[in-house]
């Protein structure tokens, strides 16, 4: 066998999945074969007293199923037969006559909880950051294809089962103790020896599984008209969450009534044919492109260039400098913290240690993994230590002085091999370069609030930039858990530059009467997480201001009227939700501050407060279009290097609907044809802001795609 290794002690089998020449384990059909030859040779062999299962790899368990095995299928029939095979496979596991005990550390995800689920025990390692269970699938827009939807709501409760399915969030070692998805926490050293007392204690018959539910819970669940009221108001979640635009949720809602209504049997070839229709829908084509995009998105195609980095200067201890050093010091890198004083960088220090502490209290990692994190970030109102440093990140106001002022007092202090990256969302790297004396080390590392949440990184290169400071700092984005893209340096790069004429939009339709709420909620509708005015009040009316005066001349040159709102609110006190006047009323309530209703005072600037609803259809496609066509205008400018990087920033960045695969997909999908006929539209009845890229109807002249599969 290529995956599992077979070892035997006094009668218990241990099996290890080891995939070869890979860092994790994937469930593939050669695993599956693989466990049901296991399992048949052992049936009936007397001298087998239990079976453990555990993981060859240092820190995964099994990461969930190959999601390249289901692109080599037909959907759906192929991936429903390979659904009905793997669901064959863990009824021998559920069925065989001696204890099957998983011994898990690391992560256990998908494929791999279904796996473990079947087994008639589970070990886990106990607040550990690195093991944790789930089942993502519904963020590929399937389902889980493994008797998720049968043995996940039998474990733990339909509702817990419906919480973690519908939403695929990860499940900690704690709560999944607590909801009796795993059976025993230990240290990770001892997993397999736990393993080893539960095959004694189940072959004693010393072990019964314990139902973790509340009484009121298990009276819901436990009767005909309680679980009807379930699953309504599971699909009603559902229905406000993914405003319809996602299949799968409902699907899995189904499958989990199915199989309570008509027994486990039924339910498994109910998800199993559910698993392959999903499959061939074109959300889940879409968000398993974007799944290996973000895989590609970890790789860095330039490692032998990548030079070594171990101390990191993160100047500014605000929001964004404390998070930057929180996802520096997560790997292990040394972070200098500096503020003007030492008490404003101890204050960026103290938001990083709540952060961690809140970590270490849900048991994501541990107390001495809080203090080792917490112990390589040294905060400092000096430059003292910089003078060791292989890489500064500047996370200062966004003031070209300024930053400027940055490279030149970093550049007195630090070694020659020092790199200064700018975060910045919208000034020119070329320009804070001009004050380097090295400028072939300057360059752009744009995160995006919260840096610990938000998974994308856009890196920006100058013409001077060194090929290995580039690959340098793609190396550090990576490590830091970031999915990178590297664009090329100009006006906005590619994410504040597509976002801009999407915000404008917004603003000319609440000129044009529309009211603030509308376009917001039409925005969610069309799939967005959060309305474009609402998006003003988060990033700060000033910041707005500030990147309006920045892409005002380049979209000038374009022959598109410049709009000065942002800069005019802004004179008029109005920042957003930082000094709670914006598009929204604000309410504190402790810590937080907190979204009311619209702030009608705004209408003031925008024609009076008479408002009349627009069409949906016109707002959704209105402020679609200028982006995508943006981002047309940004890969017809070299400022990406290809559709996929485009599509990738869109969706990481700025939340453009993940279901419609990105921008280029989208022109791709609809045709860019048509994407060309709605913008020519637009230009007639409002102005050539609506011009459509040249690359766009070159596509339509010679009907090409910008994705060559379909």
């Amino acid at each position: 066998m290529n995956y599992l290794s077979v070892e035997k002690e006094d009668g218990i089998v241990i099996l290890t999945l080891d995939h070869p020449g890979e860092k994790v384990n994937k469930l593939n059909e050669q695993l599956i074969e693989e466990f049901k030859a296991f399992f048949d040779e052992v049936n009936g062999d007397d001298s087998v007293r239990g079976i453990i299962l555990a993981s060859g790899k240092e820190d995964n368990f099994i990461a969930g199923a190959d999601v390249e095995m289901l692109k080599d299928k037909q959907a759906p029939d192929e991936i429903t037969e390979l659904s009905r095979t793997g669901n064959r496979m863990l009824l021998e596991v559920e069925n065989f006559e001696k204890p099957v005990v998983a011994a898990i550390h690391g992560a256990c995800v998908g494929g791999g909880q279904e796996v473990v689920m079947a087994c008639h025990y589970r070990v886990a390692s106990k607040r550990n950051s690195v093991t944790h269970l789930g089942q993502p699938e519904v963020k590929l827009g399937l389902l889980p294809g493994g008797g998720g939807t049968q043995r996940f709501p039998r474990l733990v409760g339909i509702q817990n089962a419906l919480k973690y399915m519908l939403t695929g969030k990860n499940i900690y070692p704690k709560q999944a103790y607590r909801m009796g998805l795993v059976d025993e926490l230990v240290h990770k050293d001892a997993v397999v020896t736990a393993a080893k007392k539960a095959v004694e204690r189940i072959n004693a018959g010393k072990f019964k599984r314990k139902d973790r539910r509340g009484l009121g819970t298990k009276l819901l669940e436990g009767n005909f008209i309680g679980r009807k009221i379930i699953f309504s108001q599971a699909r009603k979640r559902a229905q406000s969450n993914t405003k319809g635009n996602y299949p799968a949720p409902f699907k899995i809602i189904d499958c989990v009534e199915h199989g309570m209504k008509k027994g486990k049997k039924a339910g498994l070839e109910k998800e199993s044919v559910e698993f392959g229709k999903m499959a061939a829908s074109p959300e889940a084509k879409n968000l398993m492109r974007l799944f290996f995009a973000m895989q590609g998105a970890k790789k860095n195609p330039a490692e032998e260039k990548v030079r070594k980095v171990e101390k990191i200067g993160v100047l500014g201890a605000g929001l964004m400098g404390s998070g930057i050093a929180e996802v520096s010091s997560d790997h292990g890198y040394r972070v200098l913290l500096k503020d003007q004083d030492i008490e404003q960088a101890s204050k960026g220090e103290q938001k990083l240690w709540e952060s961690l502490n809140k970590k270490a209290k849900k048991g994501i990692i541990t107390d001495f993994e809080r203090d080792r994190q917490i112990s390589l970030v040294s905060p400092t109102g000096s430059y003292k230590g910089f003078e060791n440093a292989d890489m500064v990140i500047e996370a200062v106001f966004e003031d070209l002085d300024l930053k400027k002022q940055m490279v030149r007092d970093v550049e007195q202090r630090t070694p020659d091999h020092c790199i200064f990256a700018s975060n910045t969302s919208s000034l020119p790297i070329s320009e804070i370069a001009k004050a380097s004396k090295r400028p072939e080390q300057v360059v752009g590392m744009h995160y995006f609030s919260p840096v610990p949440k938000m998974p994308l990184l856009e890196i920006i290169k100058t013409d001077r930039t060194a090929e290995w400071v580039i690959a340098t700092a793609r190396d550090v984005g990576i490590k830091q858990g970031k999915h990178v893209i590297v664009v090329h340096d100009g006006p906005g790069f590619y994410t504040t530059r597509i976002l801009a004429p999407y915000m404008n939009e917004a603003l000319m339709l609440l000129e044009e009467g529309a009211p603030i709420d509308q376009i917001d909620r039409e925005m969610k509708n069309f799939g967005f997480p959060v309305g474009p005015l609402a998006l003003f009040d988060e990033v700060g009316i000033d910041v707005a201001a500030h990147i309006t005066d920045t892409l005002n001349e380049m979209f000038g040159d374009r022959g598109v009227e410049p709009n000065n709102k942002p800069k005019e609110l802004f004179e008029a006190g109005y920042k957003g939700k930082k000094n709670k006047k914006g598009f929204y009323n604000y309410e504190q309530s402790g810590s937080k501050t907190k979204k009311k209703d619209p702030n009608t005072g705004i209408y003031q600037y925008f024609g009076g407060p008479d408002r009349s609803k627009i069409n949906a259809e016109t707002i959704h496609q209105r402020l679609s279009l200028v982006m995508v066509n943006e981002a047309a205008w940004c890969l017809q400018d070299d400022i990406l290097e290809n559709p996929t990087d485009g599509d990738l920033g869109a969706i990481l960045g700025l939340g453009f609907p993940p279901f419609l695969g990105g921008p280029f997909r989208y022109i791709d999908q609809t045709g860019a044809g048509e994407i060309v006929q709605r913008l020519e539209k637009y230009r007639n009845e409002l102005g050539p802001r609506f011009t459509p890229a040249e690359i766009l109807t070159e596509a339509v002249k010679h009907g090409d795609r910008f994705h060559s599969e379909q």
